[in-house]
């Protein structure tokens, strides 16, 4: 199949139905998914699809339409997406304007060392027994878990405004879980690298570099700390939080919230919308004035990188809070126009069946100057809390609780002893306002979010979010 000339014929169709705009997408997407549970390895997960996406503007109106049949010709794809615009049409309360954007030519490559698909699957399934034996080792665990998981993006996108572009991604991701349990409330685990494991863009050479099998013993040891400590005490408190913890807390507060099509309200009758309103910008001291943080697509490594978005926007870093003060958002080209701006490169579909969203690509905290035990040194009393566990906000992204594996009291500078179920609570803006350090560029870390779940019918993006630790004045810790 010849690709560029079957989009081509598309526009050309695009054309001729009057769609003042159109872009069409073809991708190619593969999937290896590899585990062990308790000392067995799972079913190989493995899938390959490929499929083309059509979007229309017509009348004013989006019209999309997609599709993996082979019988399906272009044209009659496009066909299809123009129905619906013309349908769109008739409820529309105001035609659709784009930002403006040039026309981009193109290819990007994401940068690994070995790609994961010329690794035979024997060969990482020995590499995960051999992680599952260092974990079956450690004394008094009662599971255990150990995965790597590969995927594979080629896509093509084509505009009527003449962007031609390529781009082959390839991501891996691997991480293990530890965990006792004597009773269903009697339970602890420890995760590594984090929660739901390290996702970057890369290839194989994550699994080496993430090094997991010598962090077994650490995870064994914590959870039997665990299991004997107290509960986190509930006061108001300096807290703490890891690098792994920050990047929920950054997506949850600052990516979500900023997401230009959930101000505007796309979500409302999903996961709602968002407290920083477009009246606010420029004006909303969102945190204080050590809190800087950008949009970076082209960070190397984050899960969120590209070469352009989903509308044919060349990826750059965007500065989402300056010094603290909100001074923009992610956005779409039709989001941007709103607001006067252009698109901020944010608009990203799952796969070629689904229409482009506004999502976070790599959401970054500015690391500080403090080295870790400065974070800690300087706390006479207060909490550490490290890795994910839980988390709950309302929905306009303002009032949250998150919960994490495992909890440090800190007394006179040091770290004492353990505590279990440690959670945080507050307010986005107060809570982000109350961060008086920022750990050093040492620290910082891309962590990658591989399901980040928004839309109806629900998609998931692949989202990072860099932090180094941080600390936090007057929080509310447990309860």
């Amino acid at each position: 199949m010849d690709i560029r000339k079957t989009a081509q014929d598309g526009l050309a169709a695009a054309k001729k139905k009057k769609a003042t705009y159109a872009d069409i997408r073809h991708e190619i997407i593969r999937d290896r998914g590899l585990s062990y549970s308790g000392g067995v390895p799972d079913p190989i997960q493995e899938s390959l699809s490929a499929g083309w996406a059509v979007r229309v503007l017509v009348d004013g109106a989006w019209g999309f339409a997609s599709s993996d049949d082979p019988q399906l010709s272009i044209r009659e794809l496009v066909d299809k997406a123009v129905i619906v615009a013309k349908a769109s049409a008739k409820a529309m309360k105001s035609p659709v304007a784009l930002s403006a954007v040039g026309p981009e030519t193109g290819e990007y490559r994401s940068v690994y060392t070995t790609d994961p698909f010329t690794v035979q699957a024997k060969e990482v399934g020995q590499f995960l027994a051999d992680i599952d034996a260092a974990l079956g080792q450690q004394p008094g665990m009662t599971s255990r878990t150990c995965f790597a998981s590969f995927r594979k993006l080629e896509k093509w996108f084509f505009s009527s405004e003449g962007s031609d572009l390529f781009q082959t991604i390839i991501q891996t991701g691997a991480g293990m879980t530890l965990a006792q349990a004597k009773s269903r409330r009697e339970r602890a685990e420890r995760s590594y690298p984090t929660s739901s494991g390290q996702y970057e863009t890369s290839g194989y050479e994550l699994l080496a570099r993430l090094d997991m099998k010598s962090q077994a013993p650490r995870l064994a040891e914590e959870v039997a700390q665990l299991m004997a400590a107290p509960e986190c005490p509930q006061k108001t408190t300096t807290l703490v939080l890891s690098g792994d913890m920050m990047s929920l807390v950054i997506h949850e507060s600052i990516g979500h919230p900023l997401e230009l099509d959930r101000v505007f309200g796309s979500e409302r009758n999903f996961s709602g919308t968002s407290f920083a309103t477009t009246d606010q910008l420029g004006k909303l001291q969102y945190g204080s004035k050590i809190v800087s943080v950008v949009s970076d697509p082209t960070a190397s490594g984050g899960l969120g990188s590209f070469g352009w978005d989903d509308e044919g926007v060349k990826s750059r870093t965007v500065d989402l809070i300056r010094d603290g003060l909100l001074v923009d958002y992610l956005s779409s080209r039709e989001t941007a126009a709103r607001i006067g701006r252009n698109s901020t490169g944010a608009m990203r579909a799952e796969g070629w069946k689904n229409i482009p969203l506004v999502r976070m690509t790599n959401i970054n905290l500015a690391p500080g100057d403090k080295s870790f035990e400065q974070l800690i040194g300087e706390v006479d009393d207060g909490i550490y809390m490290a890795t994910p566990s839980s988390w709950s906000i309302d929905d306009l992204r303002k009032n949250f609780q998150f919960g994490c594996e495992i909890g440090w009291e800190i007394k006179g500078g040091r770290l004492a002893g353990v505590v279990t179920n440690p959670t945080f609570s507050g307010c986005t803006t107060m809570f982000w306002n109350a961060c008086d350090a920022i750990g050093d560029a040492a620290q910082f870390t891309i962590w990658g979010t591989p399901n980040c779940g928004k839309g109806q019918p629900g998609q998931n993006a692949r989202t990072g979010q860099g932090s180094s630790p941080a600390r936090f004045t007057a929080v509310q810790v447990g309860g």
